[in-house]
């Protein structure tokens, strides 16, 4: 029985290497798709340079207020400003030319300034934003913000529209119906920014430092990415490899199930039943073939990524190859599954194509689970390929131990004998029966 076992398993293995289009759709494909995202989303080591937000910017006000407050934007790297007109910025926006346009109102400085300590209205910045690049709009407002507070800060501690602002403030407080206490407190600040200034104009000092510059945040960032360990880097193209590597081995689970199908319609799996073989050894090898073919593509698309992308293993070797072969036993498993309830070849490809990419996309092989809605994320659980993907991320760039890979392999290992006992119960030696 075991000799007929793996005459079949050698035979499967056979068709395989010598069916070109097969080993293209399983190693070259996934190869390309891999090295392209992966250099898109971060490339090796994460120091491939990313294009900046194109931004239109129409200033209105021409104030020193606003031509500075463009100039910071200018200056920031992760934006391309360039100067517009509110009509051409609207239609370029629609049109996808640019993500956003900031248009600056007239009055800007002087209103901001008046805001910012009279408590008067706040000017309006018009931000015309394309739906479709909202992550860019929160970074937009994000620098946006901070560029105006340095800015109108700036002119109200030294410049000369900030000067006039203190003096109008002062003159203002006094016909206001504020509480003594409060008025006379507010006078103090008030004075007491007038005399900065007038110091600053006696001494020839605005622009050479300290307030001159505006408020800026009050703090610095120490990035530290952590992954595996002290020298080791985050390598992009470690999860697209992953992600594209399992998508086209389920592709090739689904295949085998086609093919297994198309076997059943013209009677080859009906006379082999004739043979003395059993239900087992025949689904058996089936399974097996196509799991050692799924652990071949794996490792071939993960090494080709160690050799010219520099995608390690930073983690438990061990477990990452737990992780293939029970993602490659569950695509086995996946595929006489589609075998078993499958009608048609013709309809059986239409839905299982279906399932199948909804099964790489829920499972964060295309777009990270953490964009994914709350509700969505928990959802996501139930599903084999977010098990697989995040075992491989685990045990690559994460630098997980082998204890991190035992939730992704058993849960992998159980949706392997769900499909399988499905495929054993349901599957039909004949179209008819």
């Amino acid at each position: 029985m075991m000799i007929q076992f793996l005459a079949l398993v050698r035979k499967d293995l056979k068709l395989f290497f010598t069916d070109r289009r097969a080993l293209l759709a399983g190693l070259v494909v996934p190869i390309i798709c891999g090295s392209f995202f992966g250099y898109l989303f971060g490339g090796n080591k994460g120091d491939t340079e990313t294009g900046k937000v194109p931004v239109l910017v129409i200033d209105q006000d021409e104030s020193d207020v606003s031509r500075e407050l463009v100039a910071q934007l200018a200056s920031n790297s992760s934006l391309g400003i360039n100067p517009s007109t509110p009509a051409a910025a609207r239609e370029a926006v629609r049109k996808g030319k640019a993500t956003a346009a900031i248009i600056i109102p007239k009055n800007f400085g002087v209103e901001a300034g008046r805001a910012l300590f009279a408590g008067d209205a706040k000017p309006a910045i018009d931000l015309l934003y394309d739906p479709s690049h909202a992550l860019e709009l929160d970074m937009v407002k994000g620098i946006l913000n901070g560029a105006v507070m340095q800015t109108v800060s700036k002119e109200i501690f030294g410049g000369k529209n900030g000067r006039e602002l203190v003096t109008e403030s002062l003159a203002r407080l006094e016909k206001s119906d504020l509480p003594s206490e409060d008025r006379t407190a507010l006078r103090d600040l008030l004075n007491g920014v007038k005399n900065w200034n007038e110091q600053q104009e006696r001494d020839g000092a605005a622009g050479d430092g300290g307030f001159s510059i505006g408020l800026t945040m009050p703090y610095a960032t120490q990035d530290q990415a952590i992954t595996s360990g002290q020298n080791s880097e985050y390598n992009g193209y470690a999860h697209s490899f992953g992600g594209f590597g399992v998508q086209f081995v389920l592709f090739m689970g689904l295949d085998a199930g086609i093919t297994l199908l198309m076997l059943r319609q013209n009677g080859l799996w009906q006379r082999l039943r004739a043979a003395p073989l059993s239900r087992t050894v025949l689904l058996g090898s089936r399974a097996v073939s196509a799991a050692l073919i799924a652990i071949f593509i794996l490792l071939v698309i993960f090494g080709f990524a160690r050799v010219v992308f520099g995608v390690r293993i930073q983690g438990s070797i061990a477990g990452f190859l737990g992780v293939c072969a029970a993602f490659s036993l569950m695509t086995a498993a996946f595929g006489l599954m589609v075998a078993a309830f499958g009608e048609t070849v013709e309809a059986t490809r239409g839905y299982s194509i279906l399932a199948t990419l909804i099964l790489v996309m829920l499972g964060g092989a295309w777009v990270p689970t953490f964009l994914f809605p709350v509700w969505l994320q928990k959802l996501t659980v139930i599903n084999p390929t977010r098990w697989a993907v995040d075992g491989l991320d685990g045990m690559t760039w994460r630098g997980l131990g082998f204890s991190a890979a035992l939730g992704p392999i058993a849960a992998l290992l159980v949706f392997t004998l769900l499909f399988g006992a499905l495929a054993v119960m349901r599957f039909r030696w004949r179209i008819e029966d």
